[in-house]
């Protein structure tokens, strides 16, 4: 079995269901019919006994996935605010729904992912059992500095990395390389990316998951992680409920001279104020929350900012216009009330349906 659905390949290779992303031009962006063809193939290959186990990765050196389609998105705003569509939700249902079957997948679910991951790329990478880094893996979750949030079960994965680092890196959109991302666990695996066509074909003729992967497996070689080494200091001036006072404790570490936290406190001063509440909160709550739940709150946020302004804004800036100069609104932290941002967490009349 083999088919090619504009952008993703999809085939089966003995034991091993193998989706490969190929819209390389976008860095492997997830448009809607690709969140769909493998939400197809899984769905398929749920019920096949001879598939084994279901592995993802790209054809891109460059990129696993750089997120989702930013620019059709907003050409879709575009239509709405003229009255020609509806709020671009579908999109985003249909790729949370696709989130929650890759966490509850009941066969072992592999993302090979080297080079860039990011937004809709890490929703269908990080939320599966096994995440096998090569060594140029960069993770990161920028979405503040487009007006967006940390989504695709961010609420879930972020506050559980360790002490506040998933905060600090919700918050900055700071980008992490293979050693930090096996420190906090967003990878279980090292192979090389040259590796990677020997670990699918081992995987192909298999259905022992587990000790293929340890085989393969070489983290001992993976480096010393840089985040380790500023964890207590990342602990300490990222805890709390309030923006404001996390920028303040980084400000004074940012005085004693830490380049971490210079780029973290430019990261957050070119981010959408709004953005930065919003991600604040859904990561404290997603700590209490289970996987489902968490997803069903993402569903709740995105349909607010979808009918806002800030998100069409940051991707004017950054990807349309590329002027880096974007007009958020309100434009400072100060103004940001906690009514406002209560909204966007409030029940919706239709809520995410994932069945």
């Amino acid at each position: 079995m083999s088919a090619v659905v504009s952008d993703i390949r999809i085939e089966v290779r003995g034991r091993l269901g193998l989706i490969t992303l190929e819209r390389g031009q976008a860095l492997n962006a997830l448009t809607h019919e690709m969140v769909g063809a493998i939400a197809d193939a899984l769905e398929t290959w749920e019920s096949d006994a001879r598939i084994a186990h279901v592995a993802i990765q790209s054809a891109d050196e460059k990129a696993f996935s750089a997120g989702g389609d930013l620019r059709g998105l907003y050409d879709l705003g575009l239509a709405v605010k003229r009255g020609e569509a509806p709020l671009p939700v579908a999109f985003f249902r249909d790729e949370y729904r696709l989130n929650a079957r890759i966490k509850t997948y009941p066969k072992p679910y592999i993302a090979l992912i080297n080079g860039i991951v990011m937004g809709g790329g890490v929703g269908v990478s990080v939320n599966g059992r096994y995440r096998i880094a090569g060594e140029n893996i960069q993770f990161a979750m920028p979405e503040v500095g487009i007006g967006f949030f940390p989504d695709v079960g961010g609420t879930f994965f972020l506050p559980r990395l360790p002490g506040e680092t998933g905060i600090y890196l919700g918050l900055t959109g700071t980008r992490i390389g293979l050693a930090d991302c096996l420190w906090t666990g967003l990878a279980t695996h090292f192979v090389p990316a040259e590796r990677f066509a020997e670990l699918i074909e081992a995987l192909a003729g298999s259905a022992d998951t587990r000790s293929i992967l340890e085989k393969f497996d070489t983290r001992l070689d993976s480096g010393d992680p840089a985040l380790a080494d500023d964890a207590g200091r990342i602990d300490a001036v990222f805890a709390g409920e309030r923006v404001m006072d996390i920028r303040v404790r980084l400000e004074r570490w940012q005085d004693e001279g830490s380049d971490r936290a210079v780029a973290a406190a430019k990261a957050m001063d070119r981010a959408s104020p709004t953005s930065l509440a919003i991600a604040l909160r859904q990561m404290r709550m997603g700590r209490s929350l289970d996987f489902a739940a968490c997803m069903r709150t993402e569903y709740r946020i995105v349909s607010r900012v979808l009918a806002g302004h800030d998100f069409y804004e940051g991707v004017r800036a950054q990807i349309v216009d590329k002027d880096r100069r974007p007009k958020w609104d309100p434009a400072n932290l100060d103004d940001v009330t906690d009514a406002a941002i209560a909204a966007y967490f409030a029940p919706l009349e239709k809520e995410l349906d994932l069945t």
